[in-house]
């Protein structure tokens, strides 16, 4: 193999997001249980290489001293399975908005296996760009390599299942035209492509925008062949459901650590909403199970007493009535679902 050649085969994941909902030990420990899958998938591939493209953090401005030992051991985890591990911190990961020097992994400087990529890198024909500040943008048309690992924001793109990413009149898809073969890149967190852009696709499912999309996971980038996708069959899944659909087949729709809204769409009372929450949630080995009333529809009977919407519907709700010319609704729905 040539030596400019970074890698000869690359196990890549993003957007893993330890502290997540309130420094959660539950999700906490689902980041450590998708570490050992992808160092497991990442073996059986031959890969001797890990990439990391951002957001292995969740809190910018703080850090809980549990969440913290849950990072150490994941990222010692990666440390000891591979050569070599290219850590890019996301703008999650930085402390300041406007600057990369300050950043919630330079503890792991201390593991030998891991490069912290904290400005520009480049070697032999793969360039790791860091998260992007000021005028960064007009140095992309400049790069010549076969690939580029980022964490970027690129217009056009789906943030999540529901919303894409408006023009911001700096960085474009077409600024990778010339002299670059892919671009993968973390931030977005739906596995999406487009010509030669790749996002990659986060760890897992964090919440209810990721809802019935669980192509989320890996990849593997063996040099100078197509990647391949590996999804985590045991993540955490959410979804959105109607109460007559989950009643009619419910053994094939819920799985074990599921997240499920249902929206009532038949008569129930309050007790039957009880009973069924409490079976399903035993039977199934589900994580949650939310009962919402089907909007203006009030015959549901003593199902009426029941919260009608959770304090997440309430501000998306909000949000999306603003109509102003100074405020973007959806990029303001984006930072929400970022807190």
């Amino acid at each position: 193999m040539p030596k400019q050649n970074l890698f000869k085969k690359a196990a890549v994941f993003t957007d893993i997001h330890f502290g997540l909902k309130s420094n959660s030990i539950v999700h906490n420990t689902d980041c450590n249980n998708f570490i050992d899958w992808f160092i497991d998938v990442a073996k059986e591939e031959g890969c001797e290489t890990c990439l990391f493209l951002g957001d292995y953090h969740h809190n910018r401005s703080s850090m809980n001293i549990l969440t913290l030992n849950y990072i150490m051991i994941g990222l010692e985890k990666l440390n000891n399975a591979f050569e070599k591990v290219y850590f890019l911190p996301g703008n999650h990961d930085l402390y300041y908005k406007d600057r990369r020097d300050i950043h919630n992994a330079v503890w792991a400087k201390h593991l030998t296996n891991v490069t912290i990529i904290d400005d520009w890198f480049k070697e032999g024909d793969v360039t790791i760009v860091p998260w992007m500040l000021g005028d960064d943008h007009k140095k992309i048309k400049k790069i010549k390599t076969k690939y580029v690992f980022g964490h970027f924001e690129l217009p056009h793109f789906f943030m999540n299942a529901m919303i894409t990413m408006p023009e911001h009149g700096e960085l474009r898809r077409e600024d990778f035209d010339q002299g670059i073969e892919h671009v993968f890149s973390g931030h977005f967190h739906k596995r999406q492509t487009y010509r030669n852009i790749s996002y990659i696709g986060n760890a897992f499912p964090h919440n209810y925008s990721d809802a019935g999309d669980d192509e989320r996971g890996c990849m593997i980038l063996e040099w100078g062949k197509p990647q391949k996708y590996f999804n985590w069959l045991e993540c955490p899944k959410y979804r959105n459901l109607g109460l007559r659909e989950l009643l009619d087949d419910a053994d094939n729709l819920l799985k074990p650590n599921m997240h499920i809204r249902v929206t009532i769409d038949i008569p129930i009372s309050y007790e039957e909403a009880n009973f069924i929450k409490e079976t399903f949630v035993e039977q199934y080995k589900l994580r949650e199970i939310t009962l919402l009333p089907q909007k203006d529809n009030h015959e549901f009977g003593d199902a009426t007493e029941m919260s009608y919407e959770s304090v997440d519907q309430i501000v998306t709700s909000e949000i999306l009535k603003i109509e102003s010319d100074t405020y973007e609704t959806q990029l303001l729905l984006k930072i929400y679902e970022d807190l």
